[in-house]
């Protein structure tokens, strides 16, 4: 799940009293994951977008099913969408808690170079979703690689 992380970082969601709604995701395969794959419970990468390094910054956790994200109703909030209605939302946002902040980021020029994530989404060309599944093998190689020590 990726956040600029001038806008929403991983110590932002640390500082959460409480799970965080993963609000603002404006696509429609993203609110399909959203509603289709993600389960309580499991884990996610928090990835920092344009930034730099660019990459994996630690893990959170799912606490909440995919909800209506409230930001689409508010005339106020940049992610708005006049075309959604509180009775057929377009808009689904899960909520996430912290659970780890790598000691450092694992960065997209890193990633390139560990054997096993050739395929992963996120090293795609031109790939540019927030929000991407990852295969237990790769979240594995990642996991490896975030708590390797030298």
């Amino acid at each position: 799940m990726k956040s600029e992380p001038d806008c929403y970082s991983i110590d932002d969601v640390a500082a959460e009293k409480g799970p965080a709604i993963w609000e603002g995701c404006r696509n429609y395969t993203v609110r399909n994951f959203f509603r289709d794959d993600f389960k309580v419970g499991d884990l996610a990468f928090f990835h920092n977008s344009n930034s730099n390094p660019a990459g994996v910054a630690g893990v959170m956790k799912i606490t909440g099913e995919a909800e209506p994200d409230p930001t689409q109703f508010d005339p106020n909030s940049m992610y708005f969408d006049p075309k959604s209605k509180p009775e057929a939302p377009r808009w689904l946002a899960p909520r996430v808690s912290f659970e780890e902040k790598f000691d450092k980021v694992i960065s997209m020029a890193d990633m390139r170079e560990i054997d096993g994530l050739e395929d992963m989404w996120v090293l795609r060309k031109g790939q540019r979703l927030s929000v991407m599944p990852v295969t237990e093998k790769e979240w594995d190689i990642l996991m490896k690689a975030a708590h390797k020590k030298g």
